[in-house]
């Protein structure tokens, strides 16, 4: 069925009509901030914590916008007899934006989650060299990037989380068992302390109690004779057999 002729510039002429009966809204930037998707491209941001110097991100830019800079510092060993060991410590970490082109490799490859996507994107310059953003910049944007989206709920649980979990768990039940030692020790020292108390009261009593008895046990004079003594009588004359 061949179309009706004109009927492309009516449904046009529907387009524009209902377009022109909306009420427009316009977004007062920078009043109001305009509401980003959550995996918005912004600038990248770095966590210098976890950078080791490996260098993938700078190789793998098609653009060699990062540039690096490090140098060696010798570690002793951490136990006595052991080797010492060599580390990288970065110097520099610098992106020049004015040549990124927001491909994200630098992020895909970096293996110890180190630079990260933020939405920031208000880093406009007048000039095109201040573009090239050091690592206290690109640290500062670390701060605004948003948090990973939840897992689904029926995903399997990783791996790493089930071991810290683990390791976790023994160590609160081994530090709940420490807390309870240490309570029975000090619930047992009470008890001694208390038992030496009570025994330090009691030695006066049965000190008093152990004379009485003792005072009690010794006989009298009137039960060691059997009978009360009489006094003894004046003479009043003589004595026989006296003349």
């Amino acid at each position: 069925m061949a179309p009706i002729p004109g009927s492309g510039l009516a449904k046009g002429l529907a387009v524009t009509l209902r377009t022109m009966t909306k009420k427009t809204v316009t977004a007062q930037y920078p009043d109001v901030q305009p509401e980003l998707p959550p995996r918005t491209r912004g600038v990248i941001a770095l966590f210098e914590e976890n950078c080791t110097v490996c260098m993938l991100c700078a190789r793998e830019c098609p653009d060699w916008c990062i540039y690096i800079d490090s140098h060696k510092e010798t570690v002793p060993p951490a136990a006595p007899g052991g080797r010492e060991r060599s580390r990288n410590v970065l110097d520099r970490f610098a992106i020049d934006f004015s040549l990124c082109m927001y491909c994200g490799i630098c992020i895909e490859v970096c293996p110890f989650d180190a630079l990260f996507w933020t939405p920031e994107f208000e880093y406009a310059e007048t000039d095109i060299h201040e573009l090239t953003h050091e690592r206290d910049k690109l640290r500062e944007w670390m701060w605004t990037v948003p948090a990973p989206p939840a897992l689904d709920p029926a995903a399997e649980e990783p791996k790493e989380f089930a071991a810290a979990r683990k390791t976790a768990d023994k160590l609160a039940a081994e530090q709940a068992a420490q807390a309870e030692q240490a309570a029975q020790a000090e619930a047992e020292t009470e008890a001694e302390t208390e038992q030496a108390a009570q025994a330090e009261t009691e030695r006066p009593a049965r000190a008093t109690r152990a004379t009485g008895a003792e005072e009690s046990a010794q006989p009298s004079p009137t039960e060691e004779t059997g009978r009360p003594e009489s006094p003894a009588k004046p003479s009043s004359g003589p004595q026989e057999g006296q003349s």
